[in-house]
């Protein structure tokens, strides 16, 4: 693999961001992952039809006879698929956990704490992931156990400490965390939030902590820590070394937004390595003020940590400029609701191509790189698949009506 470009700030310690990287211990054992070409074709359904479009997956199916001269000339994008990382826990989820995991166990943490909704994947992940690594996880999770665990659900109760938490206690994330947290930890042990914690931390240092006590971190809801964002980088590094990116070539990376932690890890990335790669992220659960204002903390808490002199390669952004892009979802809704239609599309996507995609997150992102790739053929379009396709499960108990064989065509 070539190296990646010269970089023009040090990192803490006078290291090169590339250095800061190589000396990181991961929790995944390499950053590879697959990369899918897609096929974007005219649909062939009736007038009436809301499916615009066809697929078909060029990189599963090359030889396949039939449209090969249609497939040529029409518009394409990438899938990277992270949703491959792991048979339970992968996508973003994975990746934000990646450096932070082994930062954890370094600093002998005992127990992790953290929350999501009942069918959390970031909460699952959590519970296999802090398993593997040796740590008890312990899942705060939104709303009341559902008479039939599944999906996500079914796998964080498996591998974790599930509590549930009502509504009106949830809402104060911050304050429910720390509570649980100095339960878990009891007499003697500490508690830390995950933020708090540097990467020069070891398990030597003398924290107050009695021997043999608990060592309790929290990790956000759906792990909106700094500390993930170089999981993230490490993405970035690792596609740009690909042979199929070309040095110079023209990339715009989509992703869906829920925290919009894996959207500015991406774009700290692509400036960190000296990419001049675009960031846009479909915002699915806040505002625009929101995410631009998170942005914004994750970046100057990102300075503070990870480099000295990083104003000289990421900016101070005091013009306001985010670097990522923040963009509605074509079809506007409310954070949890299934519009008509897109179960299907999911359905129809899957049969076509191999790639299963869930309506909440990802196929927002799929319809933005179709859309993209459409509108403009001479920039490589990459979507980046966050995984979440155990939320299907729960989907199928909410909206049961669209999981019928009389909603196939």
């Amino acid at each position: 693999m070539r190296p990646p470009p010269a970089l023009a700030g040090v990192a803490a310690g006078g290291r090169t961001f590339a250095n800061l990287l190589s000396g990181t211990e991961w929790m995944l054992p390499s950053p590879a992952t697959q990369v899918h070409t897609i096929s974007v074709l005219p649909s062939h359904s009736p007038p009436s039809s809301p499916r615009h479009f066809a697929f078909s997956n060029l990189t599963t199916a090359p030889k396949r006879s039939g449209c090969r001269g249609e497939e040529e000339g029409s518009a394409r994008f990438e899938v990277v698929r992270d949703d491959l990382l792991h048979p339970l826990a992968n996508g973003n989820k994975a990746r934000k956990l990646d450096a932070l995991l082994p930062l954890l166990s370094r600093r002998g943490t005992t127990d992790v704490v953290t929350c999501g909704g009942c069918q959390s994947a970031h909460a699952a992940a959590t519970a296999v992931h802090c398993a593997e690594w040796g740590m008890r996880p312990h899942i705060l999770l939104r709303g009341e156990q559902p008479d039939v665990p599944t999906g996500y659900n079914l796998i964080s109760l498996m591998f974790g400490n599930v509590t549930y938490a009502s509504r009106s206690v949830y809402a104060q994330r911050d304050e429910m965390l720390y509570d649980h947290a100095r339960k878990v930890a009891g007499t003697g042990g500490t508690v830390w939030w995950a933020d708090d914690i540097d990467r020069e931390d070891s398990l030597d240092e003398d924290t107050g902590c009695e021997i043999g006590s608990r060592r309790v971190v929290i990790i956000k809801e759906g792990a909106g820590d700094v500390q993930a964002l170089l999981g993230v980088v490490r993405l970035v590094e690792y596609l740009y070394n690909l042979p199929s990116f070309q040095k110079h070539e023209k990339v715009h990376i989509v992703v869906d937004a829920g925290t919009g932690t894996t959207a500015v890890g991406l774009a700290l990335g692509a400036v960190c390595l000296g990419l001049h790669w675009k960031v846009t992220a479909v915002m699915l659960a806040d505002t625009l003020e929101r995410y631009k204002e998170r942005e914004k903390s994750l970046i100057s808490d990102f300075k503070k940590l990870h480099h000295n002199n990083c104003h000289e390669i990421v900016g101070e952004n005091d013009n306001g400029d985010s670097l990522v892009e923040w963009v509605e979802r074509f079809s506007p809704r409310r954070f949890g609701k299934v519009l008509s239609g897109e179960i299907a599309l999911c359905r129809q996507i899957a049969q076509q191509t191999g790639i299963l995609l869930d309506p909440m997150y990802t196929l927002a992102g799929w319809e933005q790189a179709v859309d993209l790739s459409v509108e403009d053929g001479r920039t490589k379009v990459v979507m980046i698949h966050t995984g979440g396709t155990l939320g299907l499960f729960g989907l199928a108990q909410r909206y049961s009506q669209h999981f019928t064989s009389d909603e196939q065509t």
